[in-house]
Parts: structure tokens; C-alpha cells; sequence
């Protein structure tokens, strides 16, 4: 049993009712568990074309960080329900309703939107500030230009659920574990890791611009000196935590190596991502050996930290940086 300990008691993990329940429990802590520059909207209407495959999406997710924006569609489980297999289907079925019915979809988004006014303005300020028509050409923007990605809301993790979603699909698929604890007393807490909070995690509020989840092609990875051997040697990186939604855009691969020589060194494209073993990473292989840049250093005292962590950006960054400060 896990408990949460706290000095004004203990709390249990507990389960959700039903999937309804889960969702009420999402709408709770929307803004904290995707973002302030997300919107959610747990809409459920049937997608697809007449004939084909048909299912009924838990809901959409609109990303509006960055210049590009990015649209996932949502599908809430609980684990009790064969998640291995009821997902996969699920996701599967969403991809070719997506790609079949995309003028239904923006349809159901248009409609969601004037039913949430404030979520409708925030959409249509974004378009002003970067340079869409309107709302109309946003929506065009992100059904039928940004690639298909699905986002998993499941409240109990399996272990093997993410390597098996990478091993079944091309596309991008993220799975987010919401957890709730309860008190004696029926209070109730959430545990959960913040959709993709990682991309712009350690990193300081005044960092160089803004880049959102849909702009990112490179992985940045730290390393010892010693690592340096494997990333030139073996042509490959492992074993590597990537967001779901990531692998499928990510097209290079750079190194950090850390104290004394605090720098990015040496770049290389990426040939595949695969699931390392039965760990839960994944080990990135090149499509070429790497080449040396920069070096791009560290600099002390200034914005960007040192880095300790898998880091996201873009290559035409990295070849523009002359510090970690120009990148992020």
C-alpha cells in the first residue's frame, strides 16, 4: 500500500469510481496537470466517416505554447479495464477517425470553443499574435497540418504500456498517470507528472523565447566524460526517458558533457528510437556518425543552468548558440 505522509495525517491511494469519475477529477486539476497554455475540452462526440471506423474521443487538448500550435486527442481509462489492450485499440481507431473525418473534427472543435467563450478568445488571441487569419484557419492549422498525436489519461500506470504504444504506433502518443490519495477524513490529494513539463523544466523564467512541443527536433543529452566514448563509438544513446509525443519528430541527438568541460560537443541525426530492453526508456540510434560543433558552453552566472537532465530544443538553435543561454 502507498501512503502519502503529511503532518496533519496519512493519506491512501485510492481508486476512482468509474471513468466518470476520473474525468471529474481531471476537470479539478486541469490547469495544473496540462498547463495554463493548454486548453482542455472534454468533449465527447462521435468522430469518423460513415461506413468506416466511428468511436467517441474523451475529449481534445489544445496546445498554444509556442509559435506552432499542436492538438492531442484525449482518451481518460482506468487500468481495471485491460489498458494494454482496450487502449491500444482505442488509439488506433482515434488515428483513422482522425485522418478519415478531419472536417468533422474541426467541426466538433468549432463548436466546443463557441460553447467555452473564454477558452474561443484565448484561441483567437493566439491566432492574432502569431499570424493566422482567425480561429477558422487555427483549427485548419491543427487538424489537417500538425501530425496526429493522442494523450492517455489512465489512473493507474502499467508497467509495460508505454513500450507497448511505442512498439505499435508511429505517431505520438503520451500517457499521463493521475493518482488520488484519500484521508480518514475523505479529503483527497493528486499525484502526477504535469503534461510535458519537462520541456522548459530548470530552466529560467526569462529563457530564450518560447517553443512549444510541435517546434522541437533535437534532444540534448548530458553525460560524464567517459560517456563521450559511446556517443562516438557505438552511434547510438541509451537508456533515455522521451515523451511519447516526441519521438516521432525528434531528428537529432546533441551531447553535453559535463564539468570540466561543460559544453555540447557533437551532434548526430537519429535513425530510429526503440524501447531499451524492458526498462521503460529507449535507446536513440544515429543514422550517422556524430560531428562536432561548438563547442556551446556553459556559461557561470548565467541564465541556463548547467545541465543535468534530458533537454529538448531545435537544431537550427544549437547551430545558431554560442552559449546554453542562446538555446534556452
Amino acid at each position: 500500500m502507498t501512503l502519502i505522509w503529511t503532518p496533519t495525517g496519512q493519506y491512501r491511494r485510492t481508486g476512482y469510481d468509474s471513468e466518470a469519475d476520473l474525468e471529474k477529477a481531471i476537470l479539478q486539476v486541469q490547469t495544473d496537470l496540462f498547463g495554463p497554455k493548454r486548453i482542455y475540452l472534454p468533449i465527447k462526440r462521435k468522430i469518423g466517416a460513415k461506413g468506416g471506423a466511428r468511436n467517441i474521443p474523451d475529449g481534445y487538448l489544445i496546445d498554444l505554447t509556442g509559435a506552432r500550435p499542436r492538438l492531442y486527442v484525449v482518451e481518460n481509462e482506468l487500468a481495471a479495464h485491460d489498458p494494454l489492450r482496450h487502449i491500444a485499440v482505442q488509439v488506433l481507431q482515434f488515428s483513422l477517425s482522425f485522418e478519415s473525418e478531419g472536417r468533422g473534427v474541426k467541426a466538433i472543435l468549432f463548436g466546443a470553443l463557441q460553447d467555452e467563450p473564454a477558452a474561443c478568445t484565448r484561441c483567437e488571441q493566439y491566432a492574432a499574435a502569431r499570424g493566422f487569419r482567425n480561429l477558422d484557419h487555427l483549427l485548419e492549422t491543427l487538424v489537417f497540418e500538425a501530425p496526429f498525436a493522442a494523450l492517455v489519461i489512465i489512473d493507474d500506470l502499467p508497467e509495460d504500456l508505454e513500450n507497448v504504444l511505442a512498439k505499435r504506433f508511429q505517431f505520438g502518443v503520451e500517457v499521463i498517470e493521475l493518482a488520488r490519495y484519500e484521508n480518514d477524513k475523505g479529503e483527497r490529494v493528486y499525484r502526477f507528472e504535469p503534461f510535458l513539463a519537462d520541456l522548459g523544466a530548470d530552466l529560467p523564467p526569462a529563457a530564450t523565447g518560447e517553443m512549444g512541443a510541435a517546434e522541437v527536433d533535437t534532444v540534448v543529452v548530458p553525460s560524464r566524460a567517459d560517456g563521450l566514448d559511446t556517443f562516438l563509438g557505438e552511434q547510438r544513446w541509451y537508456a533515455i526517458r522521451i515523451h511519447g509525443t516526441m519521438r516521432p519528430q525528434i531528428k537529432y541527438i546533441a551531447i553535453y558533457q559535463s564539468f570540466p568541460v561543460s559544453a555540447i560537443t557533437h551532434i548526430a541525426p537519429v535513425k530510429s528510437i526503440e524501447p531499451w530492453k524492458d526498462t521503460g526508456k529507449f535507446v536513440v540510434n544515429f543514422a550517422a556518425p556524430a560531428q562536432a560543433l561548438g563547442p556551446i558552453p556553459f556559461v557561470k552566472g548565467g541564465r541556463v543552468r548547467a545541465l543535468q537532465n534530458l533537454r529538448y530544443t531545435t537544431r537550427a538553435r544549437v547551430e545558431a548558440a554560442k552559449t546554453l543561454d542562446d538555446i534556452w
